[in-house]
């Protein structure tokens, strides 16, 4: 059963959630070029910047819209919530380049590259799931999608722990220190921010089959 036919055909909710799951795939590739550089390119900063104005405007679209539609394609607290989980994944993207380019940050770290990566994944599976929720009879892929999500930020935490641990006992310099568990605790919250969208999602789920 698809569940176009609940929204008025002059306004799609799953079109703009794709958009906005696509800028959070954008913004965590752009990221990715940022750690592997290991440092601030103002071009790569100025497009982070540039998606999370793009993803405000799909989220005040959304909200705006939620208060116009009398039927909606699914409960108005998990479109309100959607919208705004996927937001803050996209500003969080923000929050963690801007400490990079704060921190006048000059080094490849390796733990944040892997971090890189495995938000990019995760980013890419939130984007997946999202897309398929446009029918209900894509439950299997959804939820694929979602375990995986949870599974990345399972990885993100010991990965957090791990890298924290080794930085409290390597690192000398106490800003250093500082520095780098800000950017590190940030990687972290980003994936904390996708398994917050999947939880949203198995929700939606539940209330539709």
């Amino acid at each position: 059963m698809s569940l176009r036919k609940f929204f008025p055909n002059n306004f799609d909710f799953f079109e703009l959630f794709e958009k906005h799951a696509g800028y959070a795939v954008e913004a965590a590739t752009t990221f990715k070029e940022i750690a592997r550089t290991g440092e601030i390119d103002l071009n790569l900063y100025s497009k982070i910047r540039s998606i999370e104005h793009e993803g405000d405007e799909i989220t005040h679209l959304i909200l705006s819209q939620l208060n116009k539609t009398f039927i909606t394609p699914f409960d108005r607290e998990d479109i309100y919530n959607l919208a705004k989980e996927l937001d803050d994944i996209i500003d969080m993207f923000n929050t963690i380049t801007n400490q990079i380019r704060i921190y006048k940050i000059k080094n490849v770290d390796s733990t944040l590259v892997e971090f890189a990566d495995i938000i990019e994944e995760s980013a890419k599976s939130v984007q997946i799931a999202i897309t398929c929720l446009r029918d209900v009879k894509h439950h299997e892929s959804i939820m694929r999608c979602c375990v995986e999500i949870n599974r990345l930020e399972n990885v993100g935490d010991a990965m957090r722990d791990k890298a924290l641990a080794e930085l409290f006992e390597k690192e000398k310099d106490p800003i250093g220190i500082i520095k780098w568990k800000d950017i590190y605790t940030d990687a972290e919250t980003i994936l904390d921010i996708c398994e917050d969208v999947a939880h949203i999602i198995e929700t939606i789920l539940v209330k539709q089959t």
